[in-house]
């Protein structure tokens, strides 16, 4: 149990070697990563985190923020007896290590980072529109009902975060692979631009959608294993 958060983030572990965290996207648990906890598994410790409120970790009483996953993720790391990982993270998993890789920088050796945004507007605008919408929606009756309140809590995230000041990344170091879809919902001129901010960075853009972790695992694999490798 975590003295600083209150919650201990629920998760699932596999292999030996240097420890590679990952990390989901919004309303979405570990088993996202399905195709990559057996493959990374045979050369590297695998865990797959549920982020607070997601999944089986409990939400507990701390900020529903990006600010606090990272927050959350620190104490893992700490609890777990883990000085340094790798992330790789998805969607706002992206975002969450991004945000912990610029407040404990020394604590990330490599990181992967699939659909991630700095801020909302580098999300289409087609895709975030029905999200403001449903979210205004579900903020209406979070009062009366415990899952719209849930509702406005998981959307909120991608409305009010993240927000990531741009001229701080050129302060990450570690190699970065940032990787999207042909046919994200992230902006392409957004990922170019996050890729372009980071020092240690290569781009690698995959035939898809913002889910290519899960859709097309195998080219997705092979990137970040070739990443791994370098």
């Amino acid at each position: 149990m975590s003295f600083s958060t209150g919650i201990s983030l629920h998760f699932v572990e596999k292999g030996r070697g240097k420890p590679l965290i990952l990390l989901h996207g919004n309303g979405e648990d570990g088993s996202y990563f399905e195709h990559q906890i057996d493959c990374f598994s045979a050369d590297y410790r695998v865990i797959a985190i549920d982020t607070r409120g997601h999944g089986q970790s409990p939400r507990g009483e701390k900020p529903f923020t990006i600010v606090q996953f990272a927050e959350d993720l620190h104490d893992f790391m700490d609890e777990n007896g883990i000085d340094q990982a790798i992330l790789l993270g998805f969607s706002d998993g992206g975002n969450i290590a991004l945000t912990f890789a610029l407040k404990y920088p020394d604590r990330v050796e490599k990181m992967i980072i699939d659909g991630a945004n700095l801020f909302p507007s580098g999300v289409k605008a087609l895709y975030q529109w029905p999200i403001e919408i449903g979210y205004h929606i579900a903020k209406m009756f979070a009062k009366k009902s415990e899952e719209a309140k849930k509702n406005a809590e998981m959307l909120g995230l991608m409305v009010n975060e993240p927000h990531i000041d741009p001229s701080q990344l050129a302060q990450l170091k570690m190699p970065v692979l940032v990787v999207a879809g042909t046919k994200d919902m992230i902006k392409d001129k957004h990922t170019r631009f996050i890729y372009k901010s980071l020092p240690n960075a290569r781009l690698t853009i995959l035939e898809g959608d913002h889910f290519v972790a899960n859709k097309n695992y195998e080219a997705f694999n092979s990137a970040v294993a070739a990443f791994l490798k370098e």
